[in-house]
């Protein structure tokens, strides 16, 4: 299909009249509409709880653990001036 005949086709598609809409076609979509936000609603503060819960884990971890402070030695020093 060249230029002008892809043209020609989108001419008579757009001329056509639209096809018609089922009347209870709006409440339908309103109501996936407002489950879908409920959704992603939900989804977003689980997904905050579960980044706050994990922080706070890290942050336990970190304060009883203290991975920044050298472990103590398990070898006594080399003795010296005897």
């Amino acid at each position: 299909m060249n230029l002008p005949e892809r043209e020609a086709a989108v001419r008579r598609m757009l001329e056509r009249t639209p096809p018609q809409v089922p009347p209870d076609l709006y409440a339908e979509v309103v109501r996936r509409g407002g489950r879908m936000l409920r959704r992603r609603t939900v989804a977003r503060r689980l997904m905050w709880l579960a980044l706050l819960a994990a922080t706070l884990a890290f942050v336990i971890w970190a304060w009883t653990a203290q991975p920044w402070v050298e472990p103590p030695s398990t070898t006594t020093p080399p003795i010296s001036n005897w």
